[in-house]
Parts: structure tokens; sequence; C-alpha cells
């Protein structure tokens, strides 16, 4: 079009959106939507009407940039916030406002999206805002891009609607259900600390440290599990030395700096001592060819300090836990013995 006829085209749309008929604007929403060089005043009147009319051309129009939409979402109108989140040429800063101030509704749209950039700050802001979401909850488990550490955290609180449940107090009752719950939430964080990458485990320790899970027990756990280069993450933290001045410790440092090197990270005088005992025989068994299990860990350490479990409660306490461990291992090493003859035999 001519210079000239194109503003009196323009001239013209704009005299159509003062129509009273929702059906006039409702055509010009339909017609315009997916126009790249439609006027920039007639669609942002058009984002500004009613539903039916702003939702067609939010989802689709070219024309709407990323501070239009920005600015839709800060209205606080839900349902058009729900059509920026189905948008395909979402951006980062865009994803991030609907995970600041959006809706649960819109921000389930947002994860749904495919195509949708979203940033790991905004996938943190967003579990923290709707963690106890059960839907959203399970739209952020099943992202690969998920931070460790918030992954942890939507763990607790998947724990705590469980103990919370009605159902479920009702069925093994409400002191039960606690205990199952954080039982529960331990193995996941082992699971989850055994599997994340080596970028986020810091990420993860600091999270950890945070919230106070950074316990002896959870120690014992990770290091009769075998996974070495957790635990060396998390005595970093706890003890603030270099991650290769603590590294070399537990590989080649004598028993007496290992000791101390526990002791700086406030375990206990009294369980310092099994916990060196676990390390020197992890550290054995890193250098033998055949290698070695959590069984064999976990009976040779219930082994060296039974006499001390029964003299000191800490002690006793801690190798309870290696124990659980230690049956948790034989039940899971039969299950597998018995899958193994169960295929043989098929």
């Amino acid at each position: 079009m001519a210079p000239d006829e194109r503003h009196a085209a323009e001239a013209a749309l704009a005299y159509l959106l003062d129509d009273p008929s929702p059906k006039v604007r409702l055509a010009l929403a339909e017609g315009l939507a997916l126009a790249n060089h439609a006027p920039r005043s007639v669609i942002l009147r058009l984002a500004e009407d009613q539903f039916e009319v702003a939702a067609r051309v939010i989802a689709l129009s070219p024309v709407i940039d990323d501070n239009d939409l920005i600015e839709i979402i800060a209205s606080g109108r839900a349902s058009l916030q729900q059509f920026v989140a189905y948008r395909c040429d979402l951006s980062v800063a865009v994803s991030a406002a609907l995970a600041e101030i959006g809706p649960a509704q819109a921000v389930a749209d947002l994860l749904d999206n495919a195509q949708a950039p979203i940033a790991r700050i905004s996938l943190r802001r967003i579990a923290e805002r709707f963690g106890d979401e059960a839907e959203i909850r399970g739209r952020l488990f099943d992202r690969s891009d998920l931070p460790g550490d918030v992954r942890q955290a939507l763990v607790e609180r998947l724990g705590a609607a469980l103990a919370a449940s009605d159902l479920v107090r009702a069925t093994i009752g409400a002191s039960r259900s606690r205990k199952v719950a954080e039982e529960a939430c331990v193995n996941a964080t082992l699971t989850l600390a055994d599997t994340v990458s080596s970028e986020e485990t810091p990420a993860l320790v600091e999270h950890l440290r945070i919230s106070g899970r950074l316990t002896p027990a959870f120690l014992m756990h990770t290091l009769c599990a075998g996974n070495v280069d957790f635990f060396a993450a998390a005595v970093v933290a706890l003890s603030g030395m270099g991650d290769s001045r603590v590294r070399s410790i537990l590989n080649d440092g004598r028993e007496a700096a290992i000791r101390a090197l526990y002791r700086s990270i406030g375990l206990d005088r009294d369980l310092a001592p099994v916990f060196v005992t676990a390390t020197l025989i992890w550290r054995a068994a890193s250098r033998q060819r055949g290698g070695i299990d959590i069984g064999t860990v976990t009976q040779e350490l219930m082994q060296r300090h039974s006499v001390d479990a029964s003299h000191t409660p800490a002690i006793g306490d801690l190798l309870r836990l290696v124990e659980h461990l230690h049956l948790n291992w034989s039940r899971q090493n039969s299950r597998d013995y018995a899958h193994a003859l169960a295929a043989e035999a098929a």
C-alpha cells in the first residue's frame, strides 16, 4: 500500500475499534492477529478489549513485543496471562515475569509450553511460590533442567503434604505418617545426591546445609553408600576449607588429619572415629581391583565399633543407622538375585 492509503486504512481500523458490537472487534482480531504489519496502535487496543477479542491477539500477534507482554502480565488479568503463557515465541524475560507474578494456572501453562525458555532462577521462583500446588510441583519434577537444590526443596514440600494428608493420617496414624514421610524425604534426597551433576552439587550441598539436612546421619548415609564426591563437597561446605585440601586429606591424609577434619565440621568427638573408619574402608576399596559394596562396608563398620556402641550411646545410635542401611542393602540384593533367577527360568 502507498503511504497515504495505509494511513487511511489505519484510520478506518481505528474507527472500527469504537464500534459498540464486539463482533466487529472480534472480526478485527481474527483478521489482524497473524499480520506482521498490522498497525501497532490497533493491536494494542484490541489487546485491552474483552476476553474473546484480547485473547486472540495476545496469543498470536507478532506485533506485540516483550514489554507489551510484561505489561499484560502486570495488569493482573489472569485469563489473559494464560494466553501470554501459550505464545510460541516467549522470551526468557517474559517467562521470568510470569514466574514472578503470574497466577498458578498461567504458570502451569508456561511449564506446559515446550517452546518457552525458562531460566533456572525462574524455576526456583516458581517452586518457592507454588511448591505446595500438586499440579505445578508435578510439572517441575518432570523437568530435566530443574536445579538439584530446587528438586530437593520440592521433595520436602511433598513429604509435608503427604504427612498432612487426612487419608494417610487416618490409615497409618499421625506420628507414623510423619516418620514415613521423613524417611521418604531422606531416601529421595540421598538418591538425588547420588544422581545430581557435579556442576549442581555445590548448590545442593549449600541448600542442605542451610536447611539443616547435613546431619551426621545423612553424612554417614552418603559415605556408606559410596557417594564420596558428594560427601567431600559437604565437608568442604561445613569446614570452610578448600576443595583440593579436603579431598587430599580424604584420599591420602593420616588418621589424625582425617579426625581433625571431621572435628572441624562439628562432628562429636565420639562420632569422628566412626567416620574415620568408614573413610579408610572406602579408601582401601578404591585401590582394589574388585572394589567393594555397601554391604561389606556397613558390616565391617559395625564389627569394628560394636564394642564402642555398647559404651557410647551416640555411637550406638549411628551404628543402628548403619545396620538399617545394611539390612536395606541385603533385602535389595535378595530381590535382585530372585529377579535374576526368574529371568533365567523364563
